[in-house]
Order: C-alpha cells, then structure tokens, then sequence
C-alpha cells in the first residue's frame, strides 16, 4: 500500500511533514550535528498513519529534501525499496506506534546532549530554556546503546511514557512532537539546557512553582513552531537551493 490519497488536506499535510522533515536535517547539519549520518528525524504520514517518513540513506544531512524521504511501512521496509539506517526504525517506529499523538520523533548525537547523557544526571530546571521541559521529560536508564532491535526501541518508548523529551543514558536526546517544527525547535533548546547543565554543574535550581509558572507563560509566548521559523531563517534560508521540497 502507498500514499495515494487525493484529499487536498492528506496531501497538503504531507507535504508540510515532509518538507520540515528536511528542513530540519539541513538544521541539524548548519548546527555540525550529524556529520558521521548519526541522527535521525521521521513524520509519521497523514493517511497511512502507521508509516513514517525517513531520510534515505546514505544522504548527508546538509543536502537533504523531500525527495530523498522514503516511506517506511510498519514492519521496517520502504515502500520503494530505498535503504534506510535501520537503527532509526529501531529507534522511532516503536515510539511511533506507541503514541499515537506523537507526529515526529528527532535525536541525533550533540556535543552537550550526549556528554550529559552519560553522566546519568537528572534535567533540573536551571534555566529559564529549562523550565520548558519542566514534568515533561524521562530518562532511559540502560546501557544498551547499539539499539540492534525493535525491542530495545519499545523499552525507550516505555520508559519515555506520555513525556516530550528522553534523555539516552550514554547515547544522547530524543525528542518528540505533535509536529515536526516543533519536535525539530525542541531538540534545539533541549541541547542548550544540556550544555547549561554541563557548564554549571552547581547551578542553583528554580523552584518547582516557578518552573511551572514559566513553562506555562513560556508556552503561551514562545512557540516552538515559531522557534523552528527562526531556525530555518538563521541557518537554511540562505543554503544550496534543493530539488523541489525546501521553498515554500
């Protein structure tokens, strides 16, 4: 089965996925992220909402557009037999499938993110980007870190319950989202949280009051969709014009 609705709404929403799909690989890659292809950003599809759409591989992240994704059905095959990194599908497909409200899934290896991810620390709301994640994120406290199978992907899915965020102990973020943008902007901010952290292993934490004071204003102010607009602006507006999917 393939993608063949002709609903302008399925077609129009499947576009947008796709396009922010690439849109925020080429922002992982302006950010040096991803440079050895460890990273991975998949949309589940509007109309088969058991599949998710995933870069091709091997393509770099700084030259990625909608027309190097590929559809990948729920047993790990592509719908048109294109090779993907098969860690990704072990990764995100069971989160997928477990949250039915998750529309994308991000993670890729960070100078910070990682770092702080093998400390095995709690997030601690230490900074205003903080309180963002405030009672919305989870850790996955194993060492399995070649995810070789979906079973260990079920166990992340698991362990991230009905959160936003995961930390990977010794692996790194994962994040997730009702879109891409958002999904894409919040990996953005939890990378900085990571390096607050590291960089000020002492900070002294804001209240659990205030941290929820400012997540809710902070959620009301600034959008993570927004976010994603900056990021595109700032880092890809200005990059070598794709075939057919970055513009607009």
């Amino acid at each position: 089965m393939t993608a063949s609705s002709d609903d302008p709404s399925i077609v129009d929403e499947r576009r947008r996925r796709k396009r922010e799909v690439a849109l925020g690989y080429r922002i992982f890659a302006a950010l040096r992220w991803g440079d050895l292809g460890d990273g991975h950003i998949t949309a589940r599809d509007p109309e088969l909402t058991d599949h998710m759409w995933l870069l091709r591989y091997p393509v770099g992240f700084e030259s990625a557009t909608v027309d190097d994704l590929v559809l990948v059905r729920p047993d790990g095959t592509t719908v048109d037999g294109t090779p993907i990194n098969t860690t990704a599908y072990n990764i995100h497909h069971p989160i997928h499938e477990a949250r039915p409200d998750v529309i994308a899934v991000a993670h890729t290896h960070t100078p910070w993110g990682t770092p702080f991810c093998a400390t095995a620390a709690p997030l601690r709301a230490i900074t205003q980007e903080a309180c963002i994640f405030h009672d919305r994120w989870a850790s996955f406290d194993e060492d399995e870190v070649q995810v070789l199978g979906r079973g260990t992907g079920a166990r992340i899915a698991a362990a991230l319950g009905q959160n936003d965020v995961i930390l990977l102990r010794n692996h790194g973020l994962l994040t997730t989202g009702a879109s891409v943008a958002e999904t894409v902007a919040a990996f953005v901010t939890l990378e900085r949280v990571t390096e607050a952290h590291m960089k000020a292993p002492d900070a002294v934490p804001i209240s659990d009051e205030a941290a929820r004071i400012a997540a809710e204003d902070l959620g009301r102010k600034r959008s993570l969709d927004a976010a994603f607009g900056f990021l595109v602006r700032r880092h890809v507006a200005n990059s070598r014009p794709a075939s057919a999917p970055i513009g607009p």
